[in-house]
């Protein structure tokens, strides 16, 4: 071996052995970041006030005090936990400083309906907090203590996030005060039922109760989301943690701080998932995008034009790819500018321009929720239709269709989950006014290839995809 590769080698293995452990082995250490950032996360504690007790109708009768009747009264009308009632309820929770002069962050659920919020610090100070604002919708929350000169910690780019990289958490899980766990991001842009307007990371860092409003932290040290939820069967931690990005937490927060409420974009139909047979109905390689099934009234949807049966596949240079990332987009646009929405009608892609507006305060989620995704049937027909009464008309506030009066139990509808009582209002593009338009339109059908079926129900419209056979 030569001079120069035994100096090589030399200098190697002092840089190696001077690395911490973690690093030596392929993982990362975790001890600066919790050193640096530990002092910022707080514990939020809630307590509310007891409310008067429902005696399921009967009144306790008035018992001198000390009477060893009392209990019993208590106990047998009340067999609910009457300790707990007599105190009121007490949540924990976390949170973390975002300014020097006591600003601090959490969720909407770890403070909704205290009477009564401590905030306790890594070195054991205690502070009563005032809620700045709270947005149910995002599930942020910002506290105010009355403090100066609070350590405060900095914030990163969610985007940046990859599949795979190492993230950290601290909070106070089950109370037990800056705790650390460590994990992987899962997944991006995840969508709950819940939960239409946040696209939350997921990750499989260990949250459990107590955890909610803390911070997830990058390899640098910087705050890049605040752990939310997580999805479980034992109401345990089951490797699913939930986090919401950060840029749209201190976006929430930022309008809560200025105004205190939270604006959204507002585009004004109602959505599902594109299946694999809606998607060849419509002429599409793949399935993507959020298909419409449903444009309200006096929306910017309708004064753009946007039609039942359009797949949006691109909202501002921004790839839908399933229906639930359609309404964090919309709700995150600037409201009285010009969004580009793109769709697919007709099997052709078009650019719309819709002027995006407020989300009214009487329209919540129902401008956004998706329906459930319909399972990958095949369907067909099997199925006998009537015209629909004037009380059908009323009831489902629709002009006109057929209404589903019998379905095959074996036959290709049934598979489809067209149900007795369904209104077809249009199938494959096309509207139907009458028996007469049903009729020729299933006649004009193609044996073996999926078409769209647009059903109307009391729960609200739906696509689903027809498969007729030959």
């Amino acid at each position: 071996m030569s001079f120069f590769n035994k100096q090589i080698q030399i200098i190697f293995l002092v840089v190696f052995f001077s690395l911490p452990l973690g690093v030596q082995a392929g993982l990362p250490d975790f001890t600066k970041i919790v050193e640096d950032s530990r002092d910022s996360v707080v514990n939020i504690s809630t307590k509310t006030k007891a409310k008067p007790s429902n005696s399921g109708g009967y009144k306790i009768p008035q018992i001198p005090d000390g009477s060893p009747f009392g209990e019993l009264f208590e106990k047998f009308l009340n067999p609910d936990d009457n300790n707990r009632r007599r105190r009121g309820g007490q949540s924990l929770g976390s949170g973390f400083i975002i300014s020097e002069d006591g600003y601090i962050l959490t969720n909407h659920h770890v403070i909704a309906g205290a009477d009564q919020i401590i905030v306790r610090m890594n070195d054991r100070k205690e502070y009563i907090a005032t809620v700045v604002g709270s947005d149910k919708a995002s599930d942020i929350a910002v506290l105010k203590i009355e403090a100066e000169g609070l350590p405060v910690l900095k914030f990163g780019d969610s985007d940046e996030l990859k599949v795979g990289e190492w993230v950290l958490a601290i909070g106070s899980p089950f109370g037990f005060d800056a705790s650390v766990t460590a994990g992987i991001v899962s997944a991006k842009g995840r969508s709950l039922p819940s939960d239409n307007y946040v696209p939350f990371i997921q990750t499989d860092v260990a949250i459990n109760p107590g955890n909610s409003g803390g911070p997830l932290f990058n390899l640098d040290g910087e705050v890049v989301g605040i752990n939310s939820q997580i999805y479980s069967r034992s109401g345990g931690f089951m490797g699913l943690s939930f986090a919401i990005p950060i840029e749209m937490a201190v976006d929430v927060a930022n309008q809560i701080k200025e105004t205190g409420s939270v604006s959204r974009g507002w585009l004004g139909v109602l959505i599902q998932e594109v299946t694999r047979e809606l998607a060849e109905s419509f002429g599409m390689d793949t399935p993507h995008g959020a298909l419409v099934s449903k444009v309200l009234d006096n929306s910017p949807a309708a004064a753009a034009g946007l039609e039942v049966g359009d797949v949006i596949v691109e909202f501002n240079g921004n790839k839908v790819m399933r229906s639930a990332g359609l309404p964090p987009l919309v709700g995150r646009a600037r409201i009285g500018v010009i969004s580009d929405v793109t769709v697919i009608r007709d099997k052709k892609r078009r650019n719309i321009g819709v002027n995006i507006a407020q989300l009214p305060n009487s329209i919540t989620q129902a401008a956004f929720t998706p329906d459930a995704d319909q399972p990958g049937q095949e369907a067909a027909l099997g199925m006998k239709v009537e015209a629909i009464g004037e009380i059908v008309r009323k009831r489902l506030k629709i002009e006109s269709g057929v209404q589903v009066t019998e379905v095959d139990n074996l036959g290709p509808a049934s598979d489809a989950g067209i149900l007795k009582g369904d209104v077809i209002t249009m199938i494959d593009n096309r509207a139907i006014e009458s028996i007469n338009d049903f009729e020729s339109i299933t006649d004009d059908l193609r044996s073996g290839k999926s078409v769209a079926l647009l059903v109307q129900r009391r729960s609200g419209p739906v696509f689903l995809a027809i498969r007729p056979d030959s």
